[in-house]
């Protein structure tokens, strides 16, 4: 029973104020105004047309209270100095877009900001910032919904984007994200876009790194799962995803559109990865790099999932499963063949073949006829070149001079650098070196050329493999007129032309 409640009681039963004030520990006041409201609304019950229901409500409800006014107490603890310093976080949050472009979703979350005032010396509390903050930014929080599903059930599938500096240029990279909803560990891995083969790569490697399979995978309705839509609810699944989901035994899963909350899991993993793992660590070296530190910091978000107890309810591990994009390509007479417009080298005795191609989403690998010929790390970016020195050897030995200046040594600067220091007089046997080796990798054959060289001098592939400078080039293309011109000067003269000359000045005929 309420105060209120006490008081109504009391009176009726025929109480005064002051008794009845003292029976409740309430002041007169207090019980003057209970009780006369509610006489009030008795009065209102017996109006034609009152609300019955509301007034009900009103007889029975707990009393209302005004409401504290924003000066009427504030936390002791925040300060102004607290104050400004919030509004130096945020804004320095903002110059990110500077950076990493507008859009991007890798801000400081409220814990993460409240470390930081607890590291630099402030006595707050976290739910005080967490007001402040709302208070300065003025958003509206995401909402999700909590599902729950057995251990092997269910894994949600997503792709988000996450923008990185990558050897000082700052690139949109795409995470490929798996979440679970049982064991509630998190997975990513990093690529340069959300075609078809990453797609399919990420499957793979995440298979290979849980070590089983699931009973189901939840995707959205990205055009890598639905090749195209039939009527208003019929969709056609992409027929390499089905072959996949074969192989390994889950069943696909796709949401309605425009409904994110039916795979709250992952789209809340992406947020949560790319604010945990980039929000204050976003430049690297190179993309491998940023999905090393990626790893490390998964295996410590992961540690208090239930990864291990689900382990023991996946299916049986599979090998992985290697779905290649075969295409044919015809080898020019360089000896080179064009994929997605980067060129790769195959053996010389090839050039004017046709060729099959099977791409993976790191390797090209080249057949001929049933065998198997050669095999390239797969490379990006409009010419390209990816070319084996040891594809044009027999060439070569006809022609040894070429090899000073050929873009297959070239593309080699150690092996260039080797060439140019102990090898530049005899390239023959040079070229006869790389024959008895060429069952060796480019990088045990300058091994072994390091060793065998090692009594002789030290070198430094960088001074002495240097790139033309643009300055040689004007200075070699003026001394070319030049020895042109001379050349034209001292050049001795045309017999008929001096014979036509004399005739013409009235000499004697030769």
């Amino acid at each position: 029973m309420t105060k209120k409640q006490e008081v109504i009681s009391y009176k009726m039963s025929g109480e005064s104020n002051r008794k009845t004030a003292k029976l409740t520990g309430l002041n007169r006041e207090t019980v003057s105004k209970y009780w006369e409201e509610y006489k009030r609304n008795l009065h209102k019950l017996t109006q034609t047309g009152a609300d019955v229901k509301e007034i009900q409500d009103e007889l029975t409800s707990k009393p209302k209270y005004k409401q504290r006014s924003e000066t009427a107490r504030k936390p002791y603890k925040y300060t102004d100095e607290i104050e400004e310093r919030l509004k130096e976080i945020l804004k320095s949050e903002a110059s990110k877009e500077l950076i990493l472009g507008s859009g991007h979703k890798q801000y400081m979350t409220n814990k993460q900001i409240h470390a930081l005032l607890v590291e630099e010396g402030h006595d707050i509390g976290i739910a005080t910032i967490g007001k402040a903050l709302a208070r300065l930014r003025e958003r509206q929080k995401q909402v999700f919904i909590r599902q729950q599903y057995d251990f092997g059930d269910r894994i949600e599938y997503d792709f988000g984007e996450v923008r990185l500096v990558l050897g000082g240029v700052t690139e949109v990279c795409h995470m490929a994200v798996i979440a679970s909803t049982a064991g509630k560990f998190r997975w990513l891995k990093l690529y340069r876009s959300q075609k078809k083969d990453v797609f399919m790569d990420s499957h793979v490697r995440f298979f290979e790194w849980v070590g089983g399979g699931y009973r189901e995978v939840v995707y959205d309705n990205m055009k890598n799962v639905v090749k195209k839509f039939i009527g208003i609810n019929e969709k056609e699944l992409n027929p390499d995803l089905i072959k996949m989901s074969m192989y390994y035994g889950f069943k696909i899963n796709v949401t309605n559109c425009f409904c994110g909350n039916e795979k709250g899991t992952v789209e809340k993993a992406v947020d949560v990865l790319r604010t945990e793992l980039f929000t204050v660590n976003y430049t690297f070296n190179t993309l491998d790099d940023a999905q090393e530190y990626a790893d490390s910091q998964i295996r410590k978000l992961n540690e208090k999932s239930l990864l291990e107890e689900e382990k023991k309810a996946l299916f049986p591990y599979l090998p992985p499963l290697e779905l290649a994009e075969i295409k044919s390509a015809k080898v020019d007479k360089t000896s080179l063949i064009n994929v997605d417009c980067v060129k790769y080298s195959v053996p010389e005795e090839l050039v004017g073949k046709t060729v099959i191609v099977k791409k993976y989403h790191d390797e090209v690998r080249v057949f001929y006829g049933n065998n198997a010929v050669c095999r390239h790390r797969r490379a990006f970016g409009n010419g390209t070149l990816k070319i084996d020195i040891m594809h044009y050897l027999k060439t070569l030995k006809k022609k040894p001079g070429a090899l000073n200046n050929s873009v297959a040594l070239k593309s080699e600067a150690k092996l260039k650098a080797i060439f140019d220091t102990y090898y530049k007089s005899k390239p023959r046997e040079f070229i006869e070196f790389l024959t008895e080796n060429k069952h060796l990798e480019i990088d045990e054959i300058i091994a072994v050329l390091k060793e065998k060289t090692a009594n002789k001098a030290e070198f430094n592939a960088l001074s002495v493999v240097k790139p033309i400078s643009q300055v040689d080039l004007n200075a070699r293309s003026s001394l070319a007129n030049y020895m042109r011109f001379v050349k034209k000067q001292t050049a001795p003269p045309n017999p008929k032309v001096l014979i036509e000359k004399t005739l013409a000045e009235g000499g004697e005929s030769v």
